[in-house]
C-alpha cells in the first residue's frame, strides 16, 4: 500500500470537505476509479467515496454481499487495484472513504462463502458457528435454507463430487455423511434445503430485510468483529483508508456499542451512518459518529423547493383516481402488516419464540400484538435506553386502536423496554426492516399524489417547507451534526436529484398536470389507476429515456406496489397493459405529441430547481456528496437505472471549457450544473473559514418568498453567501421586481458568473444578482 507522510496522514484524519460517490464494480474497477482521482481533484472534491470492496458473490453489481472479508474483490480489481487506486488518489491529494458492510454476508453461492460453507458443512460445531445468526433449536440443528422450487423437489437432489446438488446450487456435506440416496444424505446435514415459499414463516437465521441470500452476521461478538474488520483496520492504520461509511447500522445487535469499538481501532476517523431518520428525528448523542449519509439533508433541500399551494390539487387528483381519499397514516400501518405477516413473518415468529410464555396470553395473540406495534412504530427503532419514547408511543397507539390486545400489549410493554435483552434487541432489529420493506417499497408505490416526496427518508404527507423552516433546519444541523453527510442522490434513491428537480415544478402547474394525466388515463387505460399516475409521472421526471429503461421502470413499480402484480405472482394480463401504457408514450402520436410539448414547458423551471437544491445541498452545513455522474444533469430512476456508465471524457472536456472562462447556458449540456458543483466544491475545499457558520439572508419586496439566501460564515467575519431561486413558475409570471437582498454592506463577487455587486441600507436587487443564473455564490470583494 501507498505509504503516506506524516503531514499526509494528518490532513487525511480530518474531515473530508466534500465526498465523490463512485460505484466500483466488474465493469468500472478500481482501476478505472485511479483513473478519474485527477478530474475528481479538479472538481473540487477532498475525498473519492468508494463502494463496498470486499471479495462478494460472483457477478455483484453493487458490493453489498460479501463472501469473504479478508480479501479486495478480484472482478473489480483485487488487492493490487486497490494499491493503484490509492496512489492516484494520493497523487492528486486526495482520500478514500470506504462503505463497509458489517451487518450481513452474501451466502446465495455457499462454495463462494468460506465461514457459511463451513458452517453447513460442521452445523454447531464449525469455527464460524457463532458468526451467524442462527436460531438452531428451531431448526432442530439443522440452517433451514429456501432454495427448492417445492417440497417435492428434494426429489431431485443429487450427490457429485462429494457434495449435495439442486441444479446449479452446491451445498457441502457433512464428514462420513455421504452414503445411501440423496435424499438420505440430505437428510444427515446440518442444513435443511426447503420449499422457498417457506422463508415467509420458517426460516431459523437472521436476514438482511427478507433477502435469503444475505445471511445476518453477529458482529457484537468481538472474534467476529475483528475477522470481518482486520482488512479493512489495515488500511486505516496504513494510511489508504481515511474515512468509513457503515451500511445498515439498525440490523446491528448494539450499534452504540459498534461505533465506539470502530473508533477505538480506527483512531477515529471520520465516520458516517447509512441511518434513515424520521422528520424530527435525530441520532443518538452517544454514538460516535459524525452523522447520517444524508437522507435527511436531501428532504430538508427538497422541501424548501416545493410549492405547498400544490397540495390541494394533486390531492384532489390523487383522490379522484384512487376512487377515495386515500389515508397515508392507515396506509403505511397496512403495508406494514404485510409485511409482519409476508416476508417478515420468520423475524416475528423468531420474536414470539424469544420472549416465550407470557401470563394469560397466547401464542396467536402475542404474535398478533407484537406485529400492531412493528407496524405503529413511528421511526425505524430505537437503541434503549435511546427511542423509549418511541416504544411507549407506540403501545399507547395500539392499546387505543386494539382493546382486544391490551393485555398482550401491557405484557410485552416492560419485556420490550428492557435495553440488552435478547427480546427487546430483536424487536428493534425487526422494526427497521418493517418499516423499509412496507414504506420505502410498498407504500411509496402505492401513493402516487406527488412522487417528488416519496423518498427515502422523506415524508409523503408533508407538502414543502418555507424558507424559514429551511433556516431553522440549518441551523439545528449546524449545532448538532455539523460533519454529517449531505447528499442528493445515493444507489438507493428512488428517483435522482434531477428528476426530482423537473417533477416538484408539478405542484407549480397542477390542473395543467391533472388535464393531461386524466386524458392520458382515457386514452390508454390501466385498472390500477394511481399506479399509472405514479407511471406518467416519473415518465415525465426522466423524459428523453429508452423504450427498454421506461418499461423496467415500470415492471419494476408495479411488483413494488404489490397490488396489481407481484414478484411473486405475476399477473401477465394486468403486466400486458402495463406495458402497452407505456409503449403509448412513444407510439401513440397524441400522447408523444403531449409529453414532447409539457416537458419543453417545465424543463426549464426543472433545470432551476435542479441548479438550486444543488447549490444548497453543496453550501450548506455538512460534508457535501456528489453521486457519480450527477455534476451533469442525471434524470435517473430507481436502481438499477441509478447506475449507468458515467462519461467522465465529456465530463473532463465540459471542464476545462468552463476553467477556460465560459459562462455557460442553463440549457440541456448540464454544464451550468457542473459550473455550479466545481465552484462550490472547490471554494469549499480552497477556503474552509467561509463555511463555519449559518446565519439566514432575508429577501425584501415583492418576490421575497421566491429566494432562499444564507451566510455560512462566522458571525464576526462573515463567508460565502449562497443564493438560489425556489418556485420559479409562479416568479417567471411576476419577476423579481423590487425584490432584494439584506446583504452585509460592501461590494461581493459571484464566483458562478463574476458578477460584481455592491450593497448598501437599500439592499442588493436580486434581479441583477441572477440575471444569468438561477442561483449565485458570493463572496467578499
Amino acid at each position: 500500500m501507498t505509504e503516506a507522510t506524516d503531514g499526509d496522514a494528518a490532513r487525511r484524519r480530518a474531515v473530508p470537505t466534500a465526498t465523490y460517490r463512485l460505484q466500483v464494480t466488474a465493469d468500472f474497477t478500481l482501476d478505472d476509479a485511479a483513473a478519474v482521482a485527477g478530474y475528481l481533484a479538479d472538481l473540487g472534491v477532498s475525498h473519492a467515496y468508494s463502494s463496498p470492496l470486499l471479495r462478494s458473490a460472483a457477478g455483484s453489481t453493487h458490493g453489498y454481499d460479501t463472501v469473504d472479508h479478508a480479501h479486495v474483490d478480484e472482478p473489480r480489481g483485487g488487492q493490487a487495484g486497490f494499491d493503484r487506486l490509492v496512489a492516484a488518489l494520493h497523487e492528486h491529494g486526495l482520500g478514500l472513504v470506504l462503505d463497509l458492510v458489517p451487518n450481513h454476508m452474501g451466502v446465495a453461492d455457499p462454495a463462494e462463502a468460506p465461514w457459511w460453507w463451513d458452517v453447513l458443512q460442521h452445523g454447531r460445531d464449525s469455527a464460524h458457528a457463532s458468526a451467524f445468526d442462527v436460531d438452531w433449536e428451531f431448526g432442530g440443528g439443522r440452517i433451514r435454507i429456501p432454495v427448492l422450487g417445492s417440497a417435492d423437489d428434494v426429489q431431485k437432489l443429487e450427490v457429485v463430487d462429494g457434495e449435495l446438488r439442486y441444479y446449479d446450487n452446491r451445498f457441502p456435506l457433512a464428514p462420513g455423511t455421504g452414503e445411501g440416496t440423496p435424499q438420505e444424505v440430505h437428510d444427515r446435514q446440518h442444513y435443511e434445503l426447503v420449499d422457498w415459499r417457506r422463508a415467509d414463516a420458517d426460516l431459523n437465521y437472521r436476514r438482511f430485510f427478507a433477502i435469503n441470500t444475505l445471511a445476518g452476521l453477529r458482529v457484537e461478538d468481538p472474534e467476529v468483529f475483528r475477522a470481518t474488520h482486520e482488512l479493512v483496520l489495515r488500511m486505516v492504520e496504513d494510511g489508504a483508508v481515511d474515512g468509513l461509511r457503515i451500511d445498515h447500522p439498525d440490523g446491528l445487535a448494539d450499534p452504540k456499542g459498534y461505533l465506539d469499538r470502530l473508533a477505538e481501532a480506527s483512531g477515529g476517523r471520520w465516520t458516517v451512518v447509512e441511518k434513515i431518520l424520521e422528520p424530527g428525528e435525530d441520532l443518538p448523542e452517544s454514538w460516535r459518529t459524525a452523522g447520517t449519509t444524508g437522507y435527511d439533508a436531501l428532504a430538508e433541500v427538497g422541501d424548501v423547493l416545493v410549492d405547498p399551494a400544490g397540495e390541494a390539487g394533486l390531492t384532489a387528483l390523487d383522490t379522484e383516481l384512487a376512487g377515495r381519499e386515500v389515508d397515508y397514516a392507515q396506509l403505511v400501518h397496512d403495508c406494514k402488516r404485510e409485511v409482519t405477516d409476508g416476508i417478515l413473518g420468520s423475524e416475528v415468529a423468531r420474536l414470539v419464540r424469544v420472549i416465550g410464555e407470557l401470563p394469560g396470553v397466547d401464542a396467536a395473540t402475542q404474535t398478533e400484538a407484537l406485529a400492531e406495534l412493528l407496524a405503529t412504530f413511528s421511526v425505524y427503532r430505537s437503541y434503549l435506553p435511546d427511542g423509549r419514547e418511541h416504544l411507549d408511543a407506540a403501545v399507547a397507539a395500539v392499546r387505543d386502536r386494539r382493546p382486544d390486545l391490551v393485555a398482550a400489549v401491557d405484557a410485552l410493554h416492560p419485556v420490550l423496554a428492557q435495553a440488552g435483552t435478547e427480546a427487546a434487541t430483536r424487536f428493534e432489529q425487526t422494526s427497521g426492516p418493517v418499516m423499509a420493506k412496507g414504506v420505502e417499497d410498498s407504500a411509496y408505490y402505492r401513493w402516487a399524489r406527488f412522487v417528488v416526496l416519496n423518498e427515502v427518508g422523506g415524508d409523503p404527507a408533508r407538502f414543502g417547507a418555507t424558507a424559514d423552516e429551511w433556516h431553522e433546519a440549518q441551523a439545528r444541523r449546524l449545532a448538532r451534526k455539523p460533519e454529517s453527510m449531505t447528499t442528493l442522490t445515493t444507489h438507493d434513491t428512488k428517483r435522482s436529484e434531477d428528476t426530482r428537480a423537473r417533477l416538484a415544478v408539478l405542484a407549480e402547474v397542477t390542473p395543467e398536470w391533472a388535464d393531461l394525466v386524466r386524458g392520458w388515463l382515457s386514452r390508454h387505460p390501466l385498472p390500477d389507476r394511481p399506479l399509472a399516475h405514479l407511471v406518467w409521472q416519473n415518465l415525465v421526471g426522466a423524459w428523453p429515456l429508452s423504450r427498454e429503461r421506461a418499461h423496467a421502470y415500470a415492471e419494476k413499480a408495479a411488483r413494488e406496489a404489490g397490488l396489481s402484480t407481484t414478484w411473486t405472482d405475476v399477473d401477465e394480463e394486468f403486466e400486458a397493459a402495463l406495458h402497452a401504457m407505456v409503449d403509448a408514450a412513444f407510439d401513440d402520436a397524441t400522447t408523444h405529441g403531449e409529453i414532447e410539448a409539457f416537458v419543453a414547458r417545465i424543463a426549464p423551471a426543472g433545470r432551476s430547481n435542479g441548479l438550486a437544491q444543488k447549490l444548497l445541498q453543496l453550501t450548506m452545513p455538512g460534508v457535501p456528496d456528489v453521486y457519480q455522474g450527477t455534476e451533469l444533469w442525471d434524470h435517473s430512476l430507481v436502481d438499477p437505472d441509478n447506475r449507468r456508465p458515467v462519461d467522465y471524457d465529456a465530463r473532463r472536456a465540459l471542464l476545462a471549457r468552463l476553467d477556460g472562462g465560459e459562462v455557460p447556458e442553463v440549457d440541456d449540456t448540464g454544464a451550468a450544473k457542473l459550473l455550479v458543483t466545481s465552484r462550490a466544491l472547490r471554494l469549499r475545499r480552497d477556503r474552509p473559514e467561509l463555511f463555519t457558520g449559518y446565519t439566514p439572508v432575508r429577501a425584501t419586496g415583492s418576490a421575497a418568498g421566491h429566494v432562499v439566501a444564507f451566510d455560512r460564515g462566522s458571525a464576526e467575519q462573515g463567508g460565502a453567501v449562497p443564493v438560489a431561486t425556489r418556485l420559479p413558475v409562479a416568479l417567471a409570471a411576476s419577476g423579481w421586481g423590487d425584490t432584494a437582498l439584506a446583504l452585509p454592506t460592501g461590494a461581493w463577487r459571484d464566483v458562478l458568473t463574476g458578477t460584481r455587486v455592491v450593497s448598501d441600507a437599500g439592499g442588493t436587487p436580486v434581479g441583477e444578482l441572477l440575471a444569468r443564473l438561477p442561483v449565485a455564490l458570493l463572496v467578499r470583494d
